[in-house]
């Protein structure tokens, strides 16, 4: 309903007027920290939404996988997606009785058999994986998707994210498809639902122009099938984006072609719900004090290299807007592992603790151990701010990957 309140405005640390939780003093660093009070607030607004607009929304275990919080989240999912066998089994075990989606780019023939096992739709990427797995898929129960490529870009800051792009190997076109179909009509008679994923981290009004695009190229098709994934990046409890829009576009799609509407967000479920503390281990001056840590980006958050990315930092703001800047580097042999320039109200010291926040997303999932650097620590904080160590990493954990 237009106007429904979606927002929870309370402080990221429950009960503390934004103050860093005391608990967290105690903790050894590196160490990650989610908050399942955060989760749940992020459960509750996709809930609605659900409620609201009869779609289905599923978890992206690509962006945030800790299986333990999945019964926080279950009751405001229908499910989840994966990006491989190993995530699709991941969801069917620790999700039951909800739906398991999979994508991927391209399947091993080898990992088909056991893919069935777990996973209730598949999509495939292009018409060629279409017929080389379509049919077995089908032959399984199971539901088959194909994913579109509606050629509309939206990407301005991360073109690494962009399938849209030209060259891009993600989806298939309507000229692919048109000419995949002439070649081979019984592709139509295997398809079930389409997919589309365009976003990342962006609002209602790039889904608004995407669907116009999708509409536009594959229209005839949507009201042949019986669902379309409108695929992740909606940062949908991001505190300014527009639900109203949201809820309106995907009550509009559903009426105009009576189909099943999914998302499959990942980062808006797990978003502002994780910290990673730190310690300064050094302060080097080069032309500018730069503190050492103990947290790395490229083994601990990646995305700062990747995308690139800058993570919010409790108690720390733009370079030079405060009285103290500082650059936060690694302990890791790699020159640009580089975190980014900081300023700080108070000269920051050797054996004080910075904390990173929105760090359950893209994080431990793409976390590694370069350099012998070992993994940190995961800790949960309750909704009465208590913190709880859920799994703890050593040695083993390094050399247990490597031979």
């Amino acid at each position: 309903m237009a106007g429904t309140e979606y927002r929870d405005d309370r402080p990221a640390f429950a009960g503390t007027g934004g103050r860093i939780p005391a608990a967290f003093q105690d903790l050894p660093t590196p160490c990650y920290i989610l908050d399942e009070r955060a989760l749940r607030r992020n459960g509750e607004i996709l809930g609605k939404l659900a409620q609201e607009t009869g779609c289905r929304i599923l978890l992206a275990q690509k962006a945030f996988s800790n299986y333990d919080l999945y019964p926080v989240l279950q009751p405001y999912l229908a499910g989840t997606e994966a990006s491989g066998l190993y995530e699709a089994r991941l969801g069917a075990e620790e999700m039951p009785d909800r739906e398991v989606h999979a994508f991927c780019a391209a399947y091993r023939a080898e990992d088909m058999e056991e893919l069935l096992k777990y996973a209730d739709h598949i999509v495939f990427n292009s018409p060629s994986q279409l017929a080389a797995f379509g049919p077995m898929t089908k032959a399984a129960g199971k539901s088959v998707g194909l994913r579109i490529n509606p050629e509309h870009s939206t990407q301005e800051e991360h073109a690494i994210y962009d399938p849209c792009a030209p060259g891009s190997r993600m989806g298939t076109t309507r000229a692919q498809w048109d000419e995949a179909i002439g070649k081979n009509p019984e592709l139509l008679d295997l398809l079930d639902g389409l997919h589309f994923h365009t976003l990342c981290e962006q609002g209602a009004d790039d889904l608004e122009t995407t669907l116009k695009a999708v509409e536009e190229q594959f229209g005839p098709y949507l009201h042949e099938v019986k669902w379309l994934n409108m695929g992740g990046g909606h940062h949908i409890t991001r505190e300014d984006y527009d639900v109203n829009l949201l809820i309106s576009e995907i009550k509009r799609i559903r009426e105009t072609y009576n189909l099943e509407v999914y998302i499959e967000p990942g980062e808006a479920i797990a978003l502002n719900a994780g910290y990673l503390a730190t310690e300064v281990l050094d302060i080097v001056e080069n032309g500018m004090d730069i503190l050492v840590l103990d947290a790395s980006a490229t083994c601990h958050m990646p995305d700062v290299l990747e995308m690139p990315y800058r993570p919010p930092l409790r108690n720390g703001f733009e370079a030079k807007e405060k009285a103290h800047t500082y650059r936060l580097s690694s302990n890791t042999c790699l020159t640009g592992d580089i975190i980014g320039d900081y300023s700080f109200e108070k000269p920051i010291e050797i054996g004080d603790r910075l904390y990173f926040e929105d760090m359950a997303i893209y994080s431990f999932v793409k976390n590694n151990t370069f350099n012998g650097i070992g993994l940190p620590s995961l800790y949960l904080m309750d909704e009465q701010g208590n913190c709880s160590l859920v799994k703890a990493f050593g040695y083993q954990d390094f050399k247990g990957r490597l031979s």
